[in-house]
C-alpha cells in the first residue's frame, strides 16, 4: 500500500468523515501518512487514537490564536544562506529538503514541509558548504528539513562526505522520523551512508508514543545501533497523545530498550492551527517532577522551550530548590524537602 496523501485517501480507510473544515485544515498543509502508521491506528476510536491524531487533519487546525506564528522558532531571522539557521555560535542546521516521510499535523514548520519545497539545488547546496566551511567556530551540523533521510542514498553519502571532509566540523547530527515511520526505507545504503570516517555521527530520532515502536521499527533501531550510530530520542509533549505520566514513563522505557537514549521532551511551539495538542508549562513540568521519581537519569529527557523569536532553546523542568537563600531546601524526586548547606 502507498503513502495516504489525500482526504480522500484518508477518507477510503475509514480515518475521516466529509467536512467543509477538515477540508479548509487539509489545504494549510500536506498529508503523508505511511502504511507502516496506517497499520498501528485503531479504528474503533480513531478520534482518540494517539497515532492518527499525530497525523490525520483535525477541523481544530481552523482554530488560529493571536499568538501563533507561521514561524514560531524564528528559522528566518537566522538563516543567512538558504538551507541554513545559524542560531548558536558553534553548530547550525543545515536543511537540504523539506520533504518528510510523514506530515505531522503539530509540526513548527508545517508552513515550509511538503511538496514545493522538496530539496536544495545543487548550487545551493554547495552554497550552504562553503558557508560552513567558511565559519571555522561551527563544530556541529545538525541534519533537519524536513527529514534528511528522504534523500537518496547516493545523495546522503555524498553530503556526509562533504561534511566530514571540513576539518572543524567534529560532529554530524542528523533528525528523523524515518526509522519510526517508515523504517523500510531504511536499506544497507543508507546505514552504509551514515558511517563518515572521521566525524563523529549521531541520529536523533522523532518518536512521541510507544505503540510507534512496531516490530519493523525495532528491528531498523537495532541494525542502527548495531552498525555504531548512536541514537537519540525526541519527543514533542502533546495533549491527547502522551501529555500524562503512564504514556511518557512507557514510551521513554521503550526508548531505552530500543537502545535510543532520551534526549529532548520538547514543550509544543507556537504553531498556527495547533492549539488542540498545547499543554501548559506548568503541566509539562509536573509530568516531569513525576517521571524524575520514576525513571533512572538513563531514561529522562530534558524538557525545552524553543524561545520565540528565533533565541534558542532553554530548559524548563521544575525547580527543586526552594527560593530563600538563607534557608536553601531540596526537593526530592518524591515530594520531600530537605535543607542543604548552600
Amino acid at each position: 500500500m502507498p503513502t495516504l496523501r489525500s482526504l480522500d485517501a484518508l477518507e477510503r480507510e475509514g480515518l475521516v468523515t466529509p467536512d467543509p473544515l477538515l477540508a479548509a485544515a487539509a489545504e494549510t498543509m500536506a498529508i503523508a501518512l505511511t502504511p507502516e502508521m496506517l497499520a498501528l491506528i485503531d479504528r474503533r476510536d480513531v478520534a482518540n487514537d494517539p497515532i492518527a491524531r499525530q497525523f490525520v487533519p483535525s477541523a481544530a487546525e481552523t482554530v488560529i490564536a493571536p499568538e501563533e506564528r507561521d514561524d514560531p522558532i524564528g528559522d528566518e531571522a537566522r538563516s543567512p544562506v538558504k538551507g541554513i539557521v545559524h542560531r548558536y555560535p558553534d553548530r547550525l542546521l543545515l536543511k537540504p529538503l523539506h520533504a518528510c516521510p510523514v506530515y505531522c499535523r503539530f509540526c513548527f514548520r508545517r508552513e515550509k514541509v511538503g511538496p514545493g519545497g522538496e530539496a536544495l539545488s545543487d548550487a545551493e547546496l554547495e552554497a550552504a558548504l562553503a558557508y560552513i566551511r567558511a565559519h571555522p567556530e561551527v563544530w556541529e551540523v545538525i541534519l533537519t528539513g524536513g527529514d534528511p533521510l528522504m534523500l537518496a542514498p547516493r545523495r546522503l553519502a555524498a553530503l556526509i562526505a562533504a561534511l566530514d571532509a571540513i576539518p572543524h566540523v567534529a560532529v554530524i547530527r542528523l533528525h528523523s522520523r524515518v526509522p519510526i515511520v517508515e523504517p523500510s526505507r531504511l536499506g544497507d545504503e543508507v546505514v552504509a551512508a551514515l558511517k563518515p570516517r572521521r566525524a563523529t555521527l549521531w541520529l536523533g530520532v522523532h518518536c512521541n508514543h510507544a505503540r510507534e515502536l512496531g516490530a519493523p521499527t525495532k528491528d531498523a533501531l537495532r541494525r542502527l545501533a548495531d552498525a555504531g550510530i548512536p541514537l537519540l530520542g525526541q519527543t514533542v509533549l502533546l495533549a491527547g497523545i502522551n501529555d500524562d505520566v503512564e504514556t511518557l514513563d512507557t514510551l521513554m522505557r521503550a526508548l531505552v530498550a530500543a537502545r535510543v537514549k532520551p534526549y529532548y521532551l520538547h514543550h509544543p511551539d507556537l504553531v498556527r492551527g495547533t492549539g488542540h495538542f498545547r499543554v501548559s508549562i506548568a503541566r509539562g513540568q509536573a509530568l516531569m517532577k513525576a517521571l524524575r521519581g520514576r525513571l533512572s537519569g538513563l531514561a529522562t529527557p530534558t524538557y525545552v522551550l524553543d524561545v520565540p523569536g528565533g533565541y534558542g532553546k532553554v530548559p524548563v523542568g521544575p525547580n527543586y530548590l526552594g527560593d530563600d537563600p538563607d534557608a536553601l531546601t531540596v526537593g526530592d524526586a518524591f515530594g520531600g524537602r530537605h535543607p542543604y548547606p548552600g
